[in-house]
This record gives C-alpha cells, structure tokens and sequence, in this order.
C-alpha cells in the first residue's frame, strides 16, 4: 500500500486543476522534514489537515476506524504563500544539491514543482489550503 500526500482547496471547486501525485513526497517525508528544519521553513506535514472527506477516502480504501469521523476537529486551512514558501525553498535546495535524496531527488522535485504549480494558483485566486493523505 503507498501512501500520496495531495492538496485540498477550499471551497468545491477552485476553478483549476490541482492534482499533485505527491507519491514520491509522501515516500520521502521524514527526509523533507529535516531538510525543511535545516532550511529554516515550516515541514510539509505542518500543512497537513484530516477533514471528512479526506478521512471518509481512507475508509473507502480500507484504512482507519469509522469512529474516527465522529470526533473530527474542522479542517485547517493555511494561507498558500507560507506552503509556496517552504515549497520553493525545497525545490531550490534540490536544484541546486540533486544527490540530497539520492535516486529519489528527481521524482520528489517533480512533485514539489507540481504542488508549486497549484499553490502558486491558490494564491493567485486567494484561497486556502492543506495536505492531504490517501493510501493505496
């Protein structure tokens, strides 16, 4: 089973599209998450938010209690300038150091250039957002 990290927009439908694949980043977190201290920006699952649709798809998928979506707090939502910035920041670090994360260096870039691509919108359209998981 692997797991995806994928941005949720508030609202139903922001008006473009924000699919990330975020494979290769949810395989790699614990790496981004000390390279996201060592650079001095908030760590990817800081953005991270369980609502009930998220937590409704992980049961789908055979994941997690159905209690669980009783006692749920409300979504979390972050401005998408502050994920923009760790964003950047990470994508930049791996430009400019491609063996930081070995053979996985180039798949995650990939990744985050697509989470830059939809933070980048959400800002545009002054929305917010948060991290999402699914696992397959």
């Amino acid at each position: 089973m692997g797991a995806s990290l994928y941005i949720v927009v508030e609202g139903d439908d922001p008006g473009f599209d924000i699919f990330v694949n975020g494979h290769a980043v949810a395989r790699n977190e614990e790496s981004l998450e000390r390279l996201a201290s060592t650079l001095h920006v908030k760590p990817l699952l800081d953005f991270f938010s369980a609502d009930e649709n998220s937590m409704a798809l992980l049961l789908e998928q055979g994941a997690g209690n159905p209690e669980w979506t009783r006692n749920l707090p409300q979504p979390q939502w972050y401005a998408a300038p502050d994920g923009l910035h760790t964003v950047t920041t990470l994508i930049n670090f791996l430009t400019a150091n491609s063996a930081a994360l070995g053979s996985e260096t180039y798949p995650v870039l990939a990744e985050l250039r697509e989470y830059e691509r939809v933070l980048y919108k959400t800002a545009q359209y002054g929305l917010r957002w948060h991290l999402a998981a699914s696992w397959r």
